[in-house]
């Protein structure tokens, strides 16, 4: 089967287009080689592909007929991304979500001084450190 249908049946991807462009882009490897979209798979291969701030590394155990259900996709393949890549994504979530959470609009006039101050504090740190203030 070739990879970009094998990926589309698996569920890793919503359609075979969003396959064939990660392809393009030399983002899916098949055993360690770039792999074209027209490239065949066969079970015991090992995927690997970038998708969502995570590199996923899978192992073909089997072969489908055409797109499987979700609770039917463990059937055909195994993941063997490590739990730490899953922890780092999830503290990425945090993180981004620490200052502002998200659909709160713009910042508040408070918000824009406290950025303000601290962009100015890094401009002074910068200019103590000159020895030519006017260079």
């Amino acid at each position: 089967m070739r990879i970009d249908k094998y990926l589309w049946c698996v569920r890793y991807y919503k359609t075979r287009n969003m396959v064939t462009e990660a392809c393009k882009k030399n983002h899916i490897t098949v055993n360690g080689v770039v792999a074209k979209p027209s490239k065949e798979v066969f079970p015991t291969d090992k995927i690997t592909f970038r998708k969502d701030q995570i590199t996923q590394i899978i192992t073909v155990l089997d072969i489908p007929e055409n797109r499987v259900g979700a609770k039917l996709v463990d059937i055909y393949r195994r993941n063997d991304t490590p739990a730490e890549v899953y922890q780092h994504l999830e503290l990425l979530k945090l993180s981004k979500e620490h200052y502002r959470k998200s659909g709160t609009g713009r910042p508040t006039k408070k918000d824009r001084r406290d950025i303000d101050e601290y962009g100015n504090e890094i401009h002074e740190d910068d200019d103590e450190g000159d020895l030519n203030p006017n260079f």
